[in-house]
């Protein structure tokens, strides 16, 4: 990008916005997000160039729908078949370490 436009990515720019976002960057850092920012912009600006009044806004380019399935009850298995292949348990429910440090 060339400093005569008026929304070039300069090293002031990125400078500034390192300085509001509290970032420190080295020099060489400054350059490579200089170019990064301003191909970035560049994109932006491509886009805009495209976009049209007739085209409506939209947030997805297809209409979405719910896409889960019905909640219909079903065969399940018993609380002894759930708990026959675990570890540990107290004859009703899984039992299992402490992981915070919390006794009960």
């Amino acid at each position: 990008m060339t400093d005569t436009n008026p929304g070039a990515i300069t090293t002031e720019v990125v400078t500034h916005l390192a300085s509001l976002a509290r970032i420190a960057l080295t020099h060489d850092e400054i350059e490579k997000l200089t170019g990064e920012l301003g191909a970035i912009v560049d994109s932006v600006a491509k886009v805009s160039e495209v976009a049209t009044d007739e085209v409506p806004a939209t947030s997805h380019p297809i209409p979405l729908s719910n896409v889960f399935r019905a909640d219909v009850p079903g065969v399940t298995l018993t609380t002894e078949q759930a708990l026959a292949g675990a570890p540990e348990h107290d004859g009703s429910r899984f039992a299992v370490s402490a992981i915070l440090g919390e006794e009960q």
